[in-house]
């Protein structure tokens, strides 16, 4: 291991110019030597500085003195992880470039490089921190991460992977952050933490990018898999890479197909004629009394089936729409369907009608009709203005007769529709114009028409609208294969487990058109039948990747298990999830398949827990501002608008709105998380991030706001705080709390309590509510106390190295590159008082803070601060016990010196005592 340099500018000495003409000898001697083959034992640098092996002392100081000028030495204090390692150096005049680069005058230097301290915190330096720290922590991790230890406490925080798009996006960075910061932050407090990170793999846009570009899906899956991890690694971004997991991969699907004959065995997935036919939704829920007791909420409604039409054409396509009031279904008007369904952006034949028709933000009446197969009555298919429907539900009944909501867009569009409810005098409701169940009351009416939907098979079973169908299957190809083949004898049989996986073959080309491409792979789809050995067909449709994402909690717990899932043991170890972070766009329809699949596997024996997440933290989108023509709806690019007046407007002439909407590339307002990293930095990045809104709260990305700014301020106050204490160690004097005067020891005070307030607010908001904009300002009113110390407090008392202490280490989740810098400037600061700072080691290895337990006992006495016509005038003692009774307040003050000084002779309007602070303010006459 090298040893550690650090130089300061010093008085010149006469053996300076020798040592550096020695260090050019060196680098000839080693230049020359390589070229010859020869061997010398330099030391290297973290810059690829090589010298010659002095061992000295780390607190040495070494000037040089070259032509007359007193120059600084900037020799790197050397990296447990050098840059320059074997295989990976540079050339020998590319370190002699460097090292002479390293000693030129005015260069800017790195105080863990050469243990000289910058008073700014400017962009250079910035960039600097973050590339000195970046390898060293994402190290450290992994290390720490390797060595497994029982005897800590658990904390498993997971993100919702990713699907490898190839490129990340601001969401991405906004979840990641969270997750890496919460994984840091438990780290610091003791547990042993599981932060993994994987890849959901399978599904439609790696199919679509694979026909548009004549790609394999796998290639193409796994090229944008390496580009994304890149992209993750290069943000800073802790993961525990030794548990990545990718559904695409046999070792992972095999098991999905495992739990998949599971269910079926189990009768929880099973065969519809034709076998789970287009999107047909399996498994049926209804029945699962436990799991609706837990989780699916009150079944206050049910589906009903209906037929598609396009121009009275057929489209095979079944539709199985929500009803709240299944008794009125005769009244129904229209069937909705959310702009986000399957419809508008699978390969369905109504997909063109309905895009033909949809006007975003408006209900779109569409030329699709739909043929109920209860009632046999026709209703219009309108694509509503919502996102969402109330349960989260995607395609609902419009039954005027029982929502002002459906009545309102009936009469909105000019349909028509039956009145179906009839109230009677004594205000109950019967039905009317409903064939035979016309007289009965709407409870009557319930249970018949729920029942004879369910005997016809057009639908009726009592459902909540919370609940959503899973989409086991899709006619496409890149997808777990569905583990069941066709026997003309046998039916429809499970795949033997001993015969798992059943891979996923190669196709030539396909178009994502017609029917499943794997029907076309004859040598896969034709085999033996397991049970009877007799010919059969294997199930060409695909598993939904919702099935490949309701179990990879489990598989992160023993990824590289070849026998089984999981063990159990690990499972119940790492299990439940502690905080389960994602968009809440993915958070309902999966969390409910995640928690079916524990369930199921809570019955199966496999795991102890029913729950698989105790947290949930679902976070908002992040968005970008958007500039779209009044008339058509057309997304303008930022180049087409003119923002020269207080209100932008297009070149055009045209009008616009100007609105915030979710980042896309289609509307033009999206951001490249790299170049946001590059023009701001990663911690300022994850920074704003934490500060701009509460998590599960909208971003609206604008630098231009308060946000940004404000943590780039924060940032350089935190450099400058380290700074003054560094600066007012070099004053000369020994520290000496003895030496503070009484109203400094006040001062010195203060500041204990702020920093154990600070500790307090900021552990709460890391652990319940995840507030980490309330957190950062927590941390921000800190600073500001330690800003405003006085020198002698900042030069005397470990009151304020304590403060700064915890400020830096509480930073350390949030913003560990600067944290790391600021930390290794505290721990060299001169003669320090704080038993913490003199423990050393890196910022994230520090035990988070804790609150000193005389801060919490309940003290006798409150000092109450006096104001008179809201100046401040001195403060007045009183006991605890009265200390919010106004008047007693205010006759201990009038009591008092204070009182007998500034109050005895003024005429008393108004006193006010502040029920939140020890305050109590006189109002007088001037």
């Amino acid at each position: 291991m090298c040893p550690s340099w650090s130089a300061r500018l010093h008085q010149p000495q006469p053996e300076g110019a020798a040592l550096f003409a020695a260090m050019l000898s060196v680098y000839s001697r080693e230049c020359s030597g390589r070229q010859r083959g020869l061997s010398f034992p330099p030391v290297c640098c973290s810059k690829g500085l090589w010298l010659p092996e002095i061992h000295m002392h780390q607190s040495s100081e070494i000037s040089l003195l070259m032509g007359g000028t007193v120059m600084l030495v900037s020799m790197s204090r050397l990296s447990r992880f050098p840059l320059c390692t074997a295989g990976s150096c540079r050339s020998a005049a590319d370190r002699l470039s460097t090292g002479l680069r390293l000693l030129s005058p005015g260069i800017r230097t790195l105080f863990s490089e050469t243990g000289v301290w910058e008073k700014d915190y400017r962009s250079d330096t910035r960039r600097r921190v973050e590339e000195w720290w970046h390898p060293r922590i994402m190290e450290q991790w992994r290390r720490d991460a390797l060595e497994e230890n029982s005897d800590r406490k658990k904390f498993y925080v997971l993100s919702m992977f990713p699907y490898p798009s190839g490129r990340l996006h601001m969401g991405h960075v906004r979840v990641y952050t969270i997750s890496d910061t919460i994984g840091h932050f438990q780290r610091m407090r003791g547990h042993q933490v599981l932060n993994p990170m994987g890849w959901d793999a399978f599904g439609l846009p790696a199919e679509n990018a694979a026909i548009e570009r004549g790609l394999d899906p796998e290639e193409w899956t796994k090229s944008n898999i390496q580009s994304m991890r890149e992209q993750l690694d290069s943000l800073g971004l802790c993961f525990n890479w030794d548990r990545e997991v990718t559904t695409c991969l046999p070792d992972y699907y095999k098991w999905t197909q495992y739990l998949f004959i599971k269910l079926f065995e189990a009768g929880l997935a099973y065969q519809k004629e034709p076998l789970l036919d287009a999107l047909e939704d399996l498994p049926e829920w209804y029945g699962v009394k436990a799991m609706q007791k837990n989780w699916i909420g009150d079944c206050t409604g049910c589906y009903f089936d209906f037929k598609l039409k396009v121009n009275g054409e057929e489209t095979g396509e079944t539709l199985s729409a929500y009803c709240s009031s299944p008794e009125a279904v005769y009244g129904a008007a229209y069937l909705a369907i959310l702009p986000s369904h399957r419809l508008l952006h699978g390969s369905s034949f109504c997909r063109s009608a309905l895009q033909k028709a949809f006007q975003p933000g408006r209900d779109s009446l569409t030329e699709v009709t739909a043929h109920n197969l209860f009632t046999s009555h026709k209703v219009p298919l309108v694509i509503s203005h919502r996102e969402e429907f109330d349960g989260y539900l995607d395609t609902v009944i419009g039954v005027p007769d029982c929502s002002e909501d459906d009545l309102s867009v009936a009469r909105a569009l000019n349909l028509s529709w039956t009145t179906v409810l009839k109230t009677q005098e004594d205000g109950t409701q019967t039905l009317i114009n409903s064939e035979e169940f016309s007289s009965l009351t709407r409870e009557q009416a319930f249970d018949s028409i729920t029942q004879k939907a369910r005997e016809l098979k057009v639908g009726g079973h009592l459902t909540s609208s919370k609940l959503r169908d899973w989409l086991i299957s899709r006619q496409r190809y890149w997808g777990t294969p569905i583990p069941v083949v066709h026997c003309g004898t046998c039916g429809s049989v499970a795949v033997p487990e001993e015969d798992l996986p059943v891979t996923l073959p190669k196709i030539p080309s396909f178009t994502g058109k017609g029917a499943s491409p794997l029907a076309a792979a004859h040598d896969w789809v034709n085999c033996k039948c397991p049970r009877c050995k007799g010919p059969a067909r294997r199930e060409t449709d695909t598993m939904d990747t919702f099935v490949d994402s309701a179990w990879y909690y489990f598989r992160y717990t023993d990824p590289q298990n070849s026998h089984r899932p999981f063990q159990r043991h690990l499972a119940d170890h790492w299990l439940p999830v502690d905080v389960y972070i994602g968009g809440k766009e993915h958070a309902v329809m999966h969390l409910y398949y995640a928690r079916f699949l524990c369930h199921f596997c809570k019955d199966q024996g496999l795991v102890a827990h029913r729950e698989p997440f105790w947290k949930l933290l679902v976070q908002g989108l992040i968005k970008g501002q958007t500039f779209k023509l009044a008339d058509s709806g057309h997304y303008l690019k930022r180049e087409e608008i003119d923002f020269t007046d207080k209100e932008p407007v297009a070149l055009s002439g045209d009008p616009i709105e100007v609105t915030w909407e979710k980042m896309s590339k289609s509307k033009h307002n999206g951001l490249d998380p790299q170049e946001v990293v590059q023009q701001y930095g990663v911690d300022t990045v994850r920074l704003y991030i934490l500060y701009a809104a509460p998590p599960e709260q909208d971003i609206l990305w604008n630098v231009k706001t308060d946000a940004l700014p404000g943590v780039l301020r924060w940032q350089s106050r935190l450099w400058q705080l380290v700074t003054k204490l560094r600066g007012a160690r070099q004053l000369g004097d020994t520290p000496n709390p003895s030496l503070l005067k009484k109203k400094e020891v006040a001062e010195a005070k203060n500041i204990w309590g702020n920093k154990n307030y600070a500790i307090q607010e900021v552990t709460a908001h890391f652990t319940e509510d995840f507030l980490f904009n309330a957190a950062m300002s927590r941390l921000m009113g800190l600073t500001n106390t330690l800003s405003s110390a006085t020198v002698r407090v900042v030069q005397h008392s470990e009151q304020f190295e304590e403060a700064l202490a915890a400020l830096v280490i509480m930073t350390a989740p949030m913003a560990p590159h600067l944290a790391s810098e600021l930390w290794a400037g505290l721990c060299q600061v001169k003669n320090p008082l704080s038993p913490t700072l003199q423990r050393g080691g890196d910022v994230l290895h520090q035990s988070w803070p804790t609150v000193d337990p005389q801060y919490l006992e309940v003290p006798d006495f409150v000092e109450v601060s006096v104001l008179i016509n809201n100046k401040a005038c001195g403060s007045v003692t009183v006991p605890l016990l009265v200390s919010k009774d106004s008047d007693q307040v205010q006759q201990l003050v009038l009591d008092s010196p204070v009182g007998q000084k500034f109050l005895r002779e003024r005429s008393i309007k108004r006193v006010i005592l502040s029920p939140r602070t020890a305050l109590i303010n006189f109002l007088v006459d001037v």
